[in-house]
């Protein structure tokens, strides 16, 4: 398979991953565009199925970019105004698999992704991630007991009945 063949029929894919570690559309695009010129690089040396290299690189490119010390925010002396909460918020703030994903650790995150949205074997995740079947199942239990009790997580319950609002 050449490279033009498997971006046309990997990217949507790989662009989901992407999209699952980044959490935003923008960087998840930038994520997988840099790990495609990165594979194309290296593209002639790629034997067999390319996907788990390629899959490797989005993965350990997602990693290091959390090693940068831009974040595109600026030190400001003056805090901004806070703005009203509206109603809408308070729907949306009980359950939210984002904001508790965005709580985790890098390397927990891309583990719940890869295990869960992905739906690697151990094997495979520690082969992708460079360690061991066993920090694989580490990291994913840490992440599990953190998930498990995020508060974005929590069901909604009414202080007057006690009864779960779902």
């Amino acid at each position: 398979m050449d490279f033009d063949d498997f971006v046309a029929a990997r990217s949507t894919g790989l662009l989901r991953t992407a999209y699952l570690l980044t959490r935003d559309h923008a960087l998840a695009e930038d994520l997988l565009q840099t790990a495609l010129t990165k594979a194309w690089f290296a593209w002639s040396r790629i034997d067999g199925h390319p996907e788990p290299y390629v899959r490797k690189i989005l993965v350990n490119t997602y990693a290091s970019w959390w090693r940068r010390r831009w974040h595109g925010e600026l030190p400001s002396e003056d805090l901004p105004e806070r703005g009203a909460a509206d109603a809408t918020g308070s729907a949306e703030a009980g359950h939210d698999l984002w904001q508790a994903m965005a709580r985790l650790p890098r390397r927990q995150r891309a583990v719940v992704v890869l295990r869960y949205f992905e739906d690697l074997t151990e094997a495979e995740t520690a082969r992708l991630l460079d360690c061991s079947a066993g920090t694989v199942k580490s990291q994913l239990s840490k992440a599990l007991a953190k998930l498990r009790i995020d508060p974005a997580l929590a069901p909604a319950t009414s202080d007057d009945t006690g009864e779960d609002l779902r």
